[in-house]
């Protein structure tokens, strides 16, 4: 670790979700070992969630209200209420501190801002103050919206379901492997966001974007943009689980083991990679019939199985409207948390069904943990085209003509997955190839480390 220099201070802002938190913690610490000094900020809405934060010198964390602080009742449908409140506060915040540090006599080198927080970069652009875009996403997800918003939204919006489009330096996508904001209203939030990043990208050159993956697994992705360089940094997961070297950097800065709970005894129990670990990330809220098709697959398989069921956002227990609860009791273990990197990591794990969230993607892939893929929305759909046809870490479930996901569908790809066929050998060759990929990109000399080396060293100190 390089020691830590007193001029060089940046602003990184992201937005209060934990698909973009638990990534610019790692990126925090990462910058912190090559010298540099980092105020982390995002609203309340996050930080009160959040019940271990890291103590690292020269981390520093400056929240802010965003007006509702946890306390937002709406659904997902009028998310834009609260992204504009968020934005609001979060401009007269920034503008604030900017200003504080300045008069202080000493100013952010630099402002780094994250997916969905583009109106950062635009504020930095008003106040004078040079900033820098971190991409949470694949770099084939940000090269998307960048054709989609430069001369190809009616290819991307007129692709049926039976064609496949063809854009430079990806792979063949199918309308089901773009990420689904392309296809909301041109008033959508979230598509605004992403057509604000893009006009950001357009407005400069020779700029750096970094980006949560690494050389090898997006090489061609990496350089699409021609007015940008991307670096990719990644994989942003603790380096507990990439070199070992140090035991202590887990999430948050928090001893892994002690936060497992009797989920580990559970997984210790079993025989190495017989369980099936199933998790829908932070937010999405499984729909009724999806959740049954789960259970009713899980039962199909009669193999064990840790899977995480959240509580609903009025305290409901989805788990008890289950019609098979009991023969899911005596298969396998349901928990509402459990720390996903160190489940990863565990020995007994022989597959994850997941909704094919990029963290999630980047933990299992540094696990060598094969994957069942379910994407739900955004960048998921993305993400599990990779995974299955690119990357070849796993499988994409298919839904039925009405668009639902059966039950012999999740076993069907289970054991594909888990057995002893030749495709089942295969996924979990390259899953273990790609562990070592993104465990050499981590390392002194490895690509994410020499790329945010040369970005501190050319970008934040000047040399």
């Amino acid at each position: 670790m390089e020691t830590l220099n007193d001029d060089c201070h940046v602003l990184l802002v992201t937005f209060p979700g934990q698909g973009n938190i638990n990534p610019c913690i790692q990126f925090s610490k990462n910058l912190i070992k090559l010298g540099v000094n980092v105020t982390f900020s995002t609203s309340l809405t996050a930080f009160n969630r959040i019940s271990n934060l890291p103590t690292i010198q020269g981390l520093t964390f400056s929240p802010f209200s965003d007006g509702f602080d946890g306390n937002f009742k709406g659904s997902m449908n009028n998310f834009h209420e609260f992204n504009a409140s968020f934005r609001t506060h979060g401009s007269e915040f920034v503008k604030n501190i900017v200003e504080d540090r300045t008069k202080q006599g000493c100013p952010f080198k630099r402002i780094i801002y994250t997916t969905l927080t583009a109106w950062v970069g635009m504020l930095a652009k008003n106040i004078n103050v040079p900033s820098t875009f971190l991409w949470i996403q694949p770099a084939t997800v940000l090269d998307i919206y960048y054709y989609f918003f430069n001369g190809y939204e009616d290819s991307i919006k007129n692709c049926s379901k039976d064609q496949s489009l063809e854009l430079n330096g990806l792979p063949l996508l199918s309308r089901r492997d773009f990420p689904s904001f392309v296809f909301a209203d041109s008033n959508d939030w979230t598509l605004v966001a992403m057509k604000e990043h893009v006009e950001l990208l357009n407005g400069e050159i020779n700029q750096r974007v970094l980006v949560n993956t690494f050389d090898a697994l997006e090489f061609d992705a990496l350089k699409v943009l021609k007015n940008v360089t991307m670096l990719g940094i990644g994989p942003l997961i603790p380096s507990a689980f990439l070199d070992g070297n140090d035991p202590s950097d887990t999430s948050f800065g928090v001893d892994m083991r002690q936060d497992f709970g009797d989920y580990m005894d559970y997984l210790d129990s079993k025989a190495k990679e017989s369980v099936v670990y199933v998790a829908f990330g932070s937010y999405s809220q499984i729909p009724n019939q999806l959740m049954e098709e789960i259970a009713q697959g899980l039962v199909l398989c009669k193999r064990p199985f840790l899977w995480v069921i959240r509580e609903g956002p009025n305290g409901e227990k989805p788990f008890e409207k289950l019609s098979c609860k009991e023969e899911l009791e005596e298969l396998g273990k349901t928990v509402s948390w459990c720390s996903q990197v160190g489940v990863l990591q565990h020995p007994s794990l022989a597959c994850f069904l997941t909704h094919c969230g990029w963290n999630s993607s980047m933990e299992s892939l540094a696990s060598g943990v094969p994957l069942v893929a379910c994407p739900i929305w955004t960048d998921q759909l993305c993400n599990a085209k990779l995974i299955q046809d690119v990357w070849k870490t796993g499988v994409r479930v298919n839904a039925n003509d009405e668009g639902v996901i059966e039950r012999n569908e999740f076993a069907r790809c289970i054991e594909i997955v888990v057995g002893d066929g030749e495709k089942g050998e295969e996924i979990r060759k390259n899953a273990k190839k790609w562990r070592d990929l993104a465990k050499d990109a981590m390392k002194e000399n490895g690509s994410s480390n020499v790329n945010l080396k040369a970005y501190v060293h050319e970008v934040l100190l000047g040399e």
